[in-house]
């Protein structure tokens, strides 16, 4: 650590990131991810500088986190994307994006398929 080389400015500076998240108070979360973003803004590593603006511009939206006492999850909502961008991806034959907006309702809300008029054996 004596050396101050960037790969050892940059694990320390995602190690103490891991501290937010010990906290279970939105005030001490908060202070402690203000201390973090402004030592990573401090830390002439433009890639941590990245995420500590990216920090900054989120930092009521994680809040939210602690507020919520870490129960809640994106898990659902990242689930969702997931199946939407899948169905995106397997709707090259589809001609128009009204058509498209069917098959994202359908593959989403979990509508039941409408009968095919035609049967291929």
């Amino acid at each position: 650590m004596r050396l101050d080389l960037k790969t050892v400015r940059a694990w320390t500076l995602k190690e103490s990131l891991n501290l937010v998240w010990t906290f279970r108070g939105a005030n001490g979360g908060g202070r402690m991810l203000d201390i973090w973003c402004r030592s990573a803004m401090r830390s002439r590593l433009e890639p941590m500088k990245r995420v500590a603006r990216s920090l900054r511009t989120h930092r009521e939206l994680i809040l939210n986190w602690f507020r919520a006492n870490g129960q809640i999850s994106a898990a659902i909502a990242e689930g969702k994307n997931n199946r939407a961008k899948v169905r995106c991806r397997m709707a090259h034959g589809y001609r128009t994006y009204d058509a498209m907006e069917v098959a994202l309702y359908h593959e989403l809300g979990e509508l039941p398929q409408p009968k095919c008029l035609h049967r291929f054996a």
